[in-house]
C-alpha cells in the first residue's frame, strides 16, 4: 500500500481508533473513569487531536513542532491542573497501543512512524507540563513574597487567608518568624527539604541582605504526638546553617499565622539590636534581648518586660519587688542585701526564689538579672507618669 491509499485508510479509521482508545481508557486507567464527565470529554478531545496531529505529521512530517503543540491546545487550560504529566503520558501509550494494533500487518513504515511521532509527542507533553510548571513556580514566588511582605508590615488585609492558602500552606497552630541575613548562595530549597523534615511549613522571603523565614507546625496528626514537636528554638537551631554571617532572631510564637506580624515586628527589632549582646547565641530568641530593644525605643519590648516582670511581681508581694531592687543594686550580694533590709540571707535566698517561680527569671544570673533590672526601671517610670497623668481628687466641699 503507498503513502496516499495508507493516508486515506487511515483518515477512514481514525474515528474508529479515538473510540476503541476512549474505551480502552476506561478499562485500564482507574484515574479516567473516577473524571467527572466533563474532564473525560476533554481528555477523549486530547486523544482524538492526537490520532488526527498524527494523520497530519504522517501526510508532512515536518510539520511536528506546531501539530504536537496542537494535541494539548485542543484541552481546556484547567485540564492541566487536574492532569499530571504522569497521566499524561498514560493517556499517550494507551493512545499509541490501540493505534499500533489497528496498523498492525500495513507495513514497518507506518509503526515506526508511530513510534516516532509518539516519542515527540511525550516530549511536547513535558514541555507543555514544564513551563506551567515555571509560570506557578514564579507565581507562587511573588505570591509568596506578598504575603511575607504583609506579615513583616502588619498590613494585612481580608485577602491574606486567601493568599496563604493558594500558597499551600499546612501549618496549624503556632507560628514563628525567623530573622537573618541573606547568604551569598541562597539555597531556596534546601531551606525547603529541611523544614519538611523537621515537620515545618515554610514562607521564605529575601529582602535584599534580610532573609526572612515564617515557620508553622506541619504536623501529621496520625504519626506524631504533641510530645514529639520540636520547639521553635529547636527548629531555628537546624535552620540556622541557611543564614548568612551573623545574627539569626527568632520571634515568640503566636497562635496563627495571620497573628505573624506580632512575632515578625520582635524578631525586627531584635535583629536591630542583636549586636549590642555581645555573646548574644545564634540563634537568639527576641526576648531575649528585651533590654537592648527597650533601649532601642522598641514599645513592645518595654510593654513586654512591664507587663511580664514588674507588673506580676508587684501584684504579687511588694517585698519581692524591694527585695529584687535591693539585690540588683547591691551587686548581686545576698549578704549586702540582707543587712540592707535587715533580714538573713537565707530570706533573701528565698524570696529571689520566689520571684523565679513567680515570672519565670532567675535573677542570680547576670543576664536575667540586666533583664530584670531594666523591666524594674521602665515599671517605676511608668508608674510615675501614671500617677502625674490620674488627676487629683479634692474634696468637695459641702
Amino acid at each position: 500500500m503507498d503513502k496516499a491509499a495508507t493516508l486515506a485508510w487511515l483518515r477512514r479509521i481514525s474515528g474508529d481508533i479515538a473510540s476503541v482508545t476512549i474505551k480502552r481508557l476506561e478499562d485500564t486507567l482507574p484515574w479516567y473513569a473516577d473524571m467527572p464527565p466533563a474532564r473525560r470529554s476533554a481528555v477523549g478531545l486530547v486523544a482524538q487531536a492526537g490520532i488526527t496531529s498524527f494523520i497530519q505529521w504522517y501526510d508532512d512530517p515536518t510539520s511536528t513542532p506546531w501539530i504536537a503543540a496542537d494535541i494539548f491546545a485542543a484541552a481546556p487550560r484547567e485540564l492541566l491542573r487536574s492532569v499530571s504529566l504522569q497521566q499524561t503520558l498514560q493517556l499517550i501509550r494507551v493512545t499509541v497501543e490501540v493505534t499500533e494494533e489497528r496498523v498492525a500487518g500495513k507495513g514497518e513504515n507506518i509503526r515506526e512512524a508511530i513510534l516516532l511521532y509518539s516519542r515527540d509527542v511525550a516530549f511536547a507533553a513535558a514541555d507543555v507540563y514544564a513551563r506551567a510548571a515555571e509560570a506557578r513556580g514564579l507565581w507562587d514566588a511573588r505570591l509568596e513574597a506578598l504575603v511575607v511582605d504583609s506579615i513583616l508590615t502588619g498590613e494585612a488585609d481580608e485577602e491574606l487567608p486567601s493568599r496563604i492558602a493558594a500558597l499551600g500552606w499546612h501549618g496549624h497552630g503556632e507560628v514563628a518568624v525567623l530573622v537573618g541575613t541573606t547568604p551569598p548562595q541562597f539555597d531556596v530549597d534546601q531551606v525547603r527539604r529541611t523544614a519538611r523534615k523537621l515537620a515545618v511549613d515554610v514562607l521564605i522571603g529575601v529582602q535584599g541582605s534580610r532573609l526572612v523565614l515564617v515557620l508553622g507546625r506541619a504536623r501529621d496528626d496520625d504519626h506524631e504526638t504533641d510530645d514529639d514537636e520540636l520547639s521553635f528554638l529547636e527548629i531555628a537551631s537546624r535552620l540556622e546553617p541557611s543564614f548568612g554571617p551573623g545574627y539569626v532572631v527568632l520571634g515568640p510564637a503566636v497562635v496563627a499565622l495571620v497573628d505573624a506580624s506580632q512575632s515578625a515586628r520582635a524578631a525586627l527589632a531584635g535583629f536591630a539590636v542583636a549586636r549590642a549582646w555581645r555573646s548574644a547565641p545564634r540563634p537568639v530568641e527576641a526576648d531575649d534581648l528585651l533590654p537592648e530593644r527597650a533601649l532601642a525605643g522598641d514599645p513592645l519590648a518595654k510593654q513586654t518586660l512591664i507587663e511580664r516582670i514588674h507588673r506580676p511581681l508587684q501584684a504579687h508581694s511588694t517585698d519581692l519587688v524591694t527585695t529584687l531592687w535591693s539585690y540588683l543594686d547591691n551587686g548581686r550580694s545576698l549578704e549586702a542585701t540582707a543587712r540592707e533590709l535587715f533580714v538573713h540571707p537565707n530570706t533573701v535566698r528565698y524570696r529571689l526564689k520566689r520571684v523565679s517561680e513567680v515570672i519565670g527569671w532567675d535573677a542570680t544570673g547576670p543576664r536575667e538579672a540586666l533583664i530584670l533590672q531594666t523591666a524594674l526601671i521602665l515599671g517605676s517610670i511608668g508608674a510615675a507618669d501614671q500617677s502625674r497623668r490620674r488627676p487629683s481628687q479634692r474634696r468637695v466641699p459641702r
